[in-house]
């Protein structure tokens, strides 16, 4: 029953956290909750296609199609936060200024929607199809009966739940003239670390080198299946034994992603002082 909660809370902590932060990050953009909804929904389909493809998807690729599958779909959401951040490093400003009436001033509110929609049910489909597959190994395994493995998965997802909502509201308390700055540092470290994650299943795949296997060795200090190594690792991307391949996908996305932010940013600031003149 342990190990089922704990998995099933891992898994169902990063869905959370990243549905809160974007969530928190659109608070103000109209039809943010459809679209987060939508996403959830396709997400949740998504795992239970994955859950009857588990072989079929496992034997791909000389054995490694699950990895790969991790990789593809850490991938697609590191380019959809990038996109997210990159689009919200012009708007933020106007969403912030229109707070009350923004559904009738920002037009562009729509486009940053699909980009919920795509993340969101990435999101929820790599965690929920991996949910699955790792009760799918306990359950296989005979360690757990059905009983035990309910109770312990129900504890678990409220416990994810519960977090990522209490981090989700938190942020809803910071005030408005941080508030974009705070929810854009939190997107930019998130894309970073699911950057890193893929990197990591590719390196598993053998698709390419991991340079130095483990770059350092943080375990002792603060361990990665600890409560606080699992929110870091969700949070930031926090990896206790990283290879030296995860570092340099992680400071590569997190250095285009801050390129492409400013070079967005520039010409709405020009076109602003020049109207003012």
């Amino acid at each position: 029953m342990f190990s089922t909660a704990i998995i099933v809370f891992r898994e169902v902590l990063e869905a959370a956290i990243i549905v809160g932060i974007l969530a928190a990050a659109t608070r103000d953009v109209p039809r943010r909750n459809r679209w987060l909804l939508a996403g959830m929904l396709i997400g949740l389909l998504g795992s239970a296609m994955v859950a009857a493809s588990t072989d079929l998807i496992a034997s791909f690729a000389s054995g490694v199609g699950q990895e790969l599958f991790n990789a593809l779909v850490l991938g697609v959401a590191v380019l959809m936060l990038a996109w997210h951040n990159i689009w919200m490093s012009s708007h933020g400003a106007e969403l912030a200024s229109h707070a009350h009436n923004v559904a009738s001033d920002i037009r562009e509110g729509h486009s940053e929607c699909s980009v919920l929609l795509v993340v969101v049910g990435l999101a929820v489909l790599r965690e929920g199809s991996e949910t699955v597959l790792f009760l799918y190994g306990i359950a296989a395994s005979g360690d757990s009966g059905t009983h035990s493995m309910l109770f312990g998965g129900l504890i678990g997802l409220l416990t994810g739940i519960a977090v990522g909502y209490t981090i989700y509201a938190g942020l809803l308390r910071i005030p408005m003239r941080w508030f974009f700055a705070a929810t854009t540092g939190l997107v930019l470290l998130l894309a970073a670390g699911m950057a890193s994650t893929a990197a990591h299943f590719l390196i598993q795949a053998d698709l390419i080198p991991a340079l130095a296997s483990p770059l350092w060795d943080t375990s002792a200090l603060l361990p990665e299946n600890g409560l606080s190594g699992m929110l870091l690792h969700s949070l930031i991307g926090y990896d206790a034994r990283p290879a030296g391949m995860q570092v340099i996908f992680y400071m590569t996305a997190l250095t285009l992603i801050i390129i492409g932010m400013k070079m967005n940013a520039k010409p709405r600031q020009s076109i602003q002082t020049t109207g003012t003149i």
